[in-house]
């Protein structure tokens, strides 16, 4: 925690492959947008002005999820929308191939998790099954900083705190007091399981009445739905993604908004030449 406080904005913003960014003018066509923001995996594109040299606005996935909804009523999206999912062959991943933790993993392994695979969000199963009990995304870590009383009940389990917050302890460690929150925080991240993660943060959020899609429930789909259906409930809770499950709630996919947007465009052969092919140099921590 203390390491990473003391990086600085220019530590990481290399990581990103067409530094600064890779952006749009208003002359460039719909499909170099969708193109972008599903095969060439960006989840947002500015769109900026040369000749006055500012970004005028950033289109991101959602924005495109929210035009399509605004589409219905239309006889193309109709068309489109009403086919159900196997049709459009989705969902993309397959149960076998998702990154998933089950409830008694630690929360910090699902965030190492994400971390380590480039994904903003895990489902969470039942160990020795397949069903879904909820989810993780890498916005939920806010909660262990944000709201230390999540993890309060783990403070009675263990004497660590009560080591390592001991001033004298401290002296004789050489620790700082920030260090030694951080240490404490680190120990009790490492206690808590992905269960009793979700657990407390559904109570933080109702005690503090916040109207975010956690305290609704999973929201999940079945392959025979519609895509029309999909994209409204993607829409309605703001979320990156939707998780498919037969009818006992066995996890048979995922589909992302990105999936959503590539079954909506094909790339013309040569479409891009070969920018793509490695014009600037690819950093070995890229994710793009």
């Amino acid at each position: 925690m203390a390491k990473s406080m003391n990086k600085q904005v220019g530590d990481i913003s290399g990581s990103f492959r067409w530094a600064p960014f890779l952006a749009l003018q208003k002359a460039n066509s719909f499909l170099t947008m969708l193109l972008l923001l599903s095969k060439y995996r960006m989840k947002s594109v500015p769109v900026v002005d040369l000749g006055e040299a500012k970004i005028d606005n950033i289109i991101t996935q959602s924005a495109v999820i929210r035009m399509l909804q605004e589409c219905a009523g239309l006889h193309w999206f109709e068309s489109w929308g009403s086919k159900r999912l196997f049709e459009l062959g989705l969902p993309l991943m397959e149960s076998s191939n998702i990154i998933k933790v089950y409830e008694d993993d630690t929360v910090l392994h699902a965030f190492k998790l994400m971390r380590q695979k480039g994904v903003g969000g895990l489902p969470v199963v039942g160990r020795g099954g397949s069903k879904v009990v909820g989810d993780i995304t890498i916005r939920d870590i806010q909660f262990l900083l944000i709201a230390p009383e999540i993890y309060k009940e783990y403070r009675s389990k263990t004497g660590c705190h009560r080591i390592i917050s001991n001033p004298d302890n401290q002296e004789t460690l050489g620790l700082s007091l920030y260090n030694s929150m951080s240490l404490i925080s680190a120990f009790y991240y490492r206690s808590i399981t992905a269960g009793n993660f979700l657990t407390a943060v559904t109570s933080y959020l109702e005690e503090h009445q916040n109207e975010l899609p956690m305290l609704n429930g999973m929201v999940m789909c079945q392959r025979d739905d519609a895509l029309k259906q999909v994209i409204m409930k993607l829409d309605s809770v703001k979320i990156q993604r939707i998780y498919v499950v037969d009818d006992a709630g066995n996890l048979e996919g995922v589909i992302t908004l990105r999936d959503i947007i590539s079954r909506l465009v094909h790339e013309p052969r040569g479409y891009f030449g070969d920018f793509f092919d490695g014009v600037l140099p690819q950093p070995a921590n890229s994710r793009v």
